[in-house]
């Protein structure tokens, strides 16, 4: 007796799950910029700080993530920044401004701590005020 056979799996394109980018926008990695940004607006926030700079006026909006060792260890850093990630994936791609960087630096024992609706309430809050500054 023969074991019953199973459909192979359909491997079209269709069927092929999608790749997912962690943050869909362009990253910030050049010491440089985040030098620029760090004298351009700011908004504290209990869980981080939101830093918005312009660059070309042509070009994408641009994301960078920054914790320092005041954070914690390095496991409290990647979790802080993870957490930032996962804030920034959600809300950027459908309001950050073209041509701008935001720099997300994290904060001792809140970054990693704070609930995730309370981070996105702070994200927009501070989107609605660097937004608001521009004009």
């Amino acid at each position: 007796m023969k074991p019953p056979q199973t459909p192979a799996p359909d491997r079209s394109e269709s069927a092929a799950p999608a790749a997912v980018s962690a943050c869909p926008l362009p990253t910030v990695t050049q010491r440089r910029d985040f030098q620029r940004a760090n004298r351009a607006p700011r908004v504290s926030t209990p869980a981080f700080v939101l830093q918005m700079s312009p660059t070309a006026p042509e070009g994408p909006a641009r994301v960078g993530f920054t914790c320092s060792k005041k954070v914690g260890n390095a496991v409290a850093r990647n979790r802080a920044k993870r957490r930032l990630r996962e804030i920034a994936r959600m809300r950027l791609p459908l309001r950050a401004l073209p041509g701008h960087d935001y720099i997300f630096i994290g904060r001792r024992d809140e970054t990693a701590a704070r609930p995730m609706h309370q981070m996105l309430a702070d994200l927009d809050r501070a989107l609605d005020t660097l937004h608001g500054r521009k004009g």
